[in-house]
This record gives structure tokens, sequence and C-alpha cells, in this order.
């Protein structure tokens, strides 16, 4: 088959039939680098978490799924024709918006209210999208206003409804089993017959923060069953990186990888209730 993307995380080959074979590597990604080494089994988890929560939003949102692929950690896909914004939803403050936050009150050009913390969680779930950066640039917040300047008032609105449907209905499922999603990332497209179609991955540990309910509390970083445990140790005195030098991050040490395939592992099986089988 042609290669015809390389991501960060997930190679995209084209089809005899004209679909898309999409296979999610080893790689984890934190601060625009791909680190070293692989984490075990991660593309496979994220590949098996998706197509679980596909299901689950079928009726929120159609996707992209045309079939699975020959092993755990690839599936076949419908085309897209993307659309070039990051659609994220925020219920809690973490991250880069608690970021934002603290320099002026807003996410996105979204005002909240005084007084918030680090894992606070929001009065109502918000849209806070973003550029989407080439590969190895940073994506930037932007307002809804930019998105409409952008993509057009009705696809905007569309992006925003869709966007926050997903969060709901997956913050909900997952508060059933003991994890709050925090925020989460979508990618969105249109299909051959221009309807917007869920694509990529949808709510796994890459995409989205996860907390554990019984573990949360404001005021300071939260537990995490996702990347956040590898970006926290590469900003930790251990790793001894400064993020700001231009120099690449360190190699991740071997109990780092074992802790981090741990936590996707527990996401994964928490939320589906299923065993991983590799």
């Amino acid at each position: 088959m042609k290669r015809v993307h390389s991501g960060k995380v997930r190679d995209l080959y084209e089809t005899d039939e004209g679909l898309l074979l999409m296979v999610a590597s080893d790689r984890i990604s934190a601060f625009d680098h791909i680190m070293e080494p692989d984490i075990p089994d991660k593309g496979a988890i994220l590949t098996q978490m998706s197509l679980w929560w596909f299901d689950q939003l079928k009726d929120v949102v159609p996707n992209h799924v045309a079939g699975r692929g020959d092993d755990s950690r690839s599936v076949l896909c419908r085309p897209l024709r993307m659309v070039q914004v990051e659609c994220v939803a925020r219920g809690y403050l973490a991250g880069g918006g608690l970021s934002e936050y603290r320099a002026g009150g807003t996410v996105s050009g979204v005002a909240l209210p005084a007084g918030l913390e680090d894992g606070s969680r929001l009065p109502e779930p918000i849209f806070t999208p973003s550029t989407k950066a080439p590969q190895g640039e940073h994506d930037e917040p932007i307002s809804y206003e930019q998105v409409v300047a952008q993509v057009g008032a009705e696809t905007a609105a569309e992006l925003r409804r869709i966007t926050l449907a997903v969060y709901t209905r997956g913050a909900e499922i997952a508060r059933e089993r003991g994890i709050i999603v925090a925020d989460t990332k979508i990618e969105l497209g249109w299909d051959a017959d221009g309807v917007l179609t869920l694509g990529d991955e949808v709510l796994t540990p890459d995409s989205s923060r996860f907390w554990p309910v019984d573990e949360w509390k404001p005021g300071r970083s939260q537990p995490s069953f996702d990347k956040q445990f590898v970006r926290d140790w590469l900003v930790s005195p251990e790793s001894g990186w400064d993020k700001d030098s231009g120099n690449p991050p360190p190699r991740l040490p071997d109990h780092i990888v074992e802790l981090t395939r741990q936590r996707y592992l527990e996401a994964y099986e928490r939320i589906t209730g299923a065993s991983f089988s590799g």
C-alpha cells in the first residue's frame, strides 16, 4: 500500500479500494517532540479504545470507520476532507487552558469566573478551539469568532455543537466508570457526501485528560491516566530538561515507560470494561 501520511503517532496508507488504513504506532509525543523509546502496546490500546468509543458515539456523530484492520493497532477508514481546526472541549481547567486563564481570565476567548484553580470544574463545558499546526509546531488557541471567519458561521456552529456533544456523552460514560474526562480534542472532516464526520481517534489518553474521580482535588496537578504523566516527568528535576532550551528531550527511563503503559492500560480497561489482549 502507498503511505500517504505519517504523523506523530499514526501512519496512513491508501488501499486499492480507495480506503485508508490507519495504523497507530507505539510512539508518544510531548511538548511537540516524539519521545524515545516507544510505549509498548500503546498503539493497540489507542486503536481499540477509539473503536469502542466510536460505537458509543454513533448516534451523536457519524465516524470514519469502514472496518477493522488485520491487527489490533489498525483500522480501515473512509477518507475525509479534514477541517483545519482543532476542536477541543473542556469541562475542567488544566494544561494550556489553565495558563490562558491565569494570564487573562479567558480560554479561547471564553470568559470564566474569577478564583478558579488548577483542576477546577467549569460551570459548564466550553468549546476552546485551536489552530491545527504542522508537525513540530505548536497549536495556538483561537476564539470562536476566528473559527467563524475561517470556516463560516454554519460550520463553526456545527463544530462547536458536535465537540460539546462528544465531550458530554464521553464524560458521562467515563464518570460512571470512575474517570473524569477533564478535556478532549477531536478531529472532524467532511465525507464524500459533505457530512461532518468524526475521524482520527476519540476519547483516548492521547487526546484527552483522564483523572480518577476519587482523587480529584482542585488546586494541584491531578493524578492522571494519560500522557500528562510523561509531561510531568519531563518538567521535573529528575529529567534535567528545560523545555524552553531548544534542546531535544531526554530518553524516557524504563520505569517511566512502564508506568505510562500501565496508565494507558488502566484507562482502557476501566472505561471499556474489557481486558486488553494486545
